[in-house]
């Protein structure tokens, strides 16, 4: 008896297990989901869209051509030229993911993780099941009421598997950005051609609109040559803002904030850090 008493006294008064809080979310994720600069990004990408394609309906109006915001086939950002426009009924192209929406859900799981921002089996079971657990990129839904309300049809082109084209839709609209149709108004990897290469799909487009603009998270939502392997870290850099296309952005091509991943997260420190710019305080270890 007094074996069992002393066994229970143990238990009450042995102190409860407290669970441990998660370490804080990395801090691109801080930066990107929390941060007022990046919502202020965001929404002056919109709102600069809004204002350039008003101001290219208003040209079309008066009789003035207009450029597409697409590459002509065989064009680069190197030599740049641009598709017909013609009599083509107006659009804009975007990019689905941390562009149109932020996908809260995933980046919940990979921060809580510890994971790499992006991981295709995980995302590939993502794109399955987590189509309601989105956000809209902030000023996203004003900027897109406000194109449909002047007639400019809202065309997506992701990297999202066709085989969840359903899922796709299901989370464009749980954003709060509306219907999209699979092969009118959204457009998938392996809908036009295999793999992730977005050019087929943005010629494919321009063959049917007249695209005013387009927005993106990533070089690639442009055109796919800067997405060239060949490429190193300062090359690309370079190719952004080359003579024939630097004029573009923010002119027909908008970039919103995206520090998580892609090809634009990379470079080490001697291809970011030029020798003859490197400083080190004196006597320091």
């Amino acid at each position: 008896m007094a074996a069992g008493l002393l066994a229970l006294s143990a238990c009450a008064t042995a102190p409860a297990q407290v669970a441990s809080a998660p370490p804080p979310p990395p801090k691109q994720y801080q930066w990107l989901l929390g941060s007022g600069e990046a919502a202020v990004l965001s929404r002056q990408a919109y709102d600069g869209m809004v204002e350039h394609v008003t101001a290219a309906l208003a040209a079309r109006k008066a009789g003035r051509a207009v450029d597409s915001a697409i590459f002509a086939p065989g064009a680069t950002p190197g030599d740049p030229r641009w598709a017909s426009c013609d009599a083509k009924p107006p659009a804009v192209v975007l990019d689905m993911d941390e562009t149109a929406i932020l996908n809260t859900g995933a980046n919940y799981d990979t921060a809580l993780r510890g994971d790499p921002p992006f991981d295709p089996a995980r995302w590939e079971r993502w794109e399955q099941d987590g189509a309601t657990l989105v956000e809209p990129a902030p000023g996203a839904v004003d900027a897109l009421a406000r194109l449909r309300a002047a007639g400019v049809a809202i065309v997506f082109n992701s990297n999202r598997e066709n085989r969840f084209a359903r899922q796709a839709v299901d989370a464009l609209r749980a954003a709060g950005l509306g219907d999209a149709k699979p092969g009118e108004t959204l457009f998938l990897r392996g809908d036009i051609a295999p793999g992730s290469s977005k050019d087929p799909r943005r010629t494919a487009i321009a063959e049917r609109y007249c695209v005013l603009a387009m927005a993106g998270d990533q070089l690639g939502d442009f055109s796919d040559a800067f997405n060239d392997k060949a490429l190193g870290v300062q090359q690309r850099r370079a190719l952004a803002v080359a003579p024939g296309i630097a004029g573009k952005w923010g002119k027909g091509w908008f970039l919103l904030p995206n520090p998580m991943y892609g090809p634009g997260v990379a470079g080490g420190y001697d291809d970011l850090f030029p020798a003859d710019k490197r400083w080190t305080p004196k006597g320091a270890n």
